[in-house]
C-alpha cells in the first residue's frame, strides 16, 4: 500500500470520524444507562457507524483496497482507544479485558469495513461494465 500523504490524510480521518462517533455512543450512553447497555449499544453501534463511514470512504475515495482499509481502521481505533482513552482519560487499561467492550467491537469494525468494501468495490466495477 502506497499513498501520498493526501490519501493518508483522507483515510485516517474517515477512521477517526469513526472513533469518534463510536465514543459519543460511549459517552452518552454512560451518562445515561447502566454500562452494560452503553457497551451493547456500542457493539450495535460501530457496525453501522463505520459501515457508512466506509461506505463514504470506498464511494468518494477509494485508495485502498477493502482488506488494507479494514486494517487502517481497526488500527487506528485499537491506537486511539489504548493511547486516548486508556491512557489519557481512563488512566487504566481496563477496558481491554471487556470482550463487549472492545474486541468484539474492534472485530466488527473491521468486518462491516471489510464487507462494505467489497460490495462498494463489486457495485462500482459492476457500473463501470454498465458505463462502457
Amino acid at each position: 500500500m502506497s499513498l501520498r500523504p493526501k490519501e493518508f490524510a483522507i483515510l485516517e480521518v474517515h477512521a477517526v470520524i469513526g472513533w469518534a462517533m463510536c465514543g459519543a455512543i460511549v459517552a452518552v450512553g454512560f451518562a445515561v444507562t447502566t454500562e452494560q447497555t452503553a457497551l451493547i449499544a456500542h457493539a450495535i453501534g460501530a457496525p453501522i457507524i463505520f459501515t457508512l463511514v466506509s461506505a463514504n470512504y470506498f464511494r468518494s475515495f477509494g485508495f485502498t483496497t477493502p482488506l488494507q482499509t479494514a486494517i487502517c481502521f481497526v488500527g487506528t481505533v485499537i491506537f486511539l482507544d489504548f493511547f486516548v482513552v486508556s491512557l489519557l482519560i481512563n488512566r487504566n487499561l481496563e477496558m481491554f479485558a471487556s470482550i463487549l467492550g472492545t474486541w468484539l467491537v474492534f472485530a466488527l469494525i473491521f468486518a462491516s469495513t471489510y464487507l462494505t468494501g467489497r460490495l462498494v468495490s463489486t457495485r462500482n466495477k459492476t457500473e463501470a461494465q454498465v458505463i462502457a
